[in-house]
């Protein structure tokens, strides 16, 4: 089954406080737009300027009343191997599916060392599959992933697959294709996801599904009926987003602070990251109208009156 996952902000108060009572708004926000999970605490949710009690309180807020068809995965990966296995057995049996990114402070340097980091978290979450957060360009854990799968699938008993947010297609694929399509390969890289369909992924882990997920769908839809020009036009719209609100104060801020144009307000960002100012929103607005990319924005439903606001 294909499917759009989000990967998911955290929802601040304006003191820098969690939010957490925006969570159950931004999960229906998400499902109005047909996105079919949440990937949270990750770089997208700026889970490195969290603590780790916070972190397990957004994992709660999320795991809250969550209906059935929602797919949650929680990142538990840290540079302290024992947070992370703290993290992943707070998670175990409450969410579909944990995930770990390698340390990215003091680098891992073997791919030995990669299988035993992730095993040691894994086995702390005994029923719930596992994750490898592929992410080479912040970790400079720069392996084969078609080698890790082969040694995964020996070491990890619970191993369900990778997020692979890198742009080596020729890996992907072989990941894709690996034994008998039991593992779950999700792509995590927005800009390249028109080229990951041709690699044959079926899953996408992204923070821009959050603001443009319509253009997305439309895009799949494009390309499987063969219309791969009309396809990349939107994957074009896609990369001129993220390059247009990466250009005012670095993408992790203003994407977040952008989604209170569709009516999803997420508060401010944790330092280093900012907000986007008055003047900055202003000049957005204008070079995406200019682009024509308005009209695929995710839309915001229709609030029930009793869905807390904050």
């Amino acid at each position: 089954m294909e499917q759009l996952m989000a990967a998911t902000y955290a929802p601040l108060k304006a003191d820098g406080s969690l939010n957490t009572g925006v969570v159950a708004r931004y999960r229906e926000f998400l499902r109005a737009n047909r996105v079919k999970g949440a990937f949270v605490n990750g770089s997208t949710g700026d889970f490195a300027s969290l603590s780790t009690e916070e972190r397990k309180e957004l994992i709660d807020a999320w795991a809250d009343g969550r209906p059935d068809g929602f797919t949650l995965v929680n990142h538990v990966g840290h540079t302290n191997l024992r947070e992370a296995r703290e993290l992943a057995a707070h998670s175990n049996g409450r969410v579909d599916a944990v995930a770990a990114l390698a340390p990215y402070y003091f680098r891992i340097r073997t791919l030995d060392s990669l299988l035993t980091y992730c095993r040691e978290i894994a086995v702390c979450a005994p029923d719930t599959p596992f994750y490898y957060y592929h992410i080479p360009v912040l970790t400079g854990a720069d392996f084969a992933m078609r080698d890790f799968l082969e040694r995964a699938e020996r070491d990890i008993p619970t191993f369900a697959g990778i997020k692979y947010s890198d742009g080596n297609l020729t890996d992907f694929g072989a990941c894709v294709s690996y034994g008998d399509g039991d593992y779950r390969i999700l792509f995590g890289v927005d800009e390249m996801l028109v080229d990951s369909l041709a690699a044959g992924a079926t899953g996408w882990v992204g923070s821009t599904y959050n603001h443009l997920a319509p253009l997305y769908q439309t895009l799949i839809r494009l390309y499987r009926k063969g219309e791969t020009d009309a396809a990349r036009q939107l994957q074009e719209k896609a990369v001129r987003f993220v390059q247009t609100l990466d250009g005012q104060c670095g993408f992790n801020g203003a994407g977040k602070s952008f989604l209170r144009e569709v009516g999803l307000d997420l508060g401010p960002s944790r330092f280093p990251h900012r907000s986007l100012t008055e003047e900055q929103r202003a000049a957005v607005m204008e070079v995406l109208e200019q682009l024509g990319i308005l009209p695929h924005l995710s839309t915001v439903p229709a609030w029930p009156a009793t869905t807390p606001a904050e």
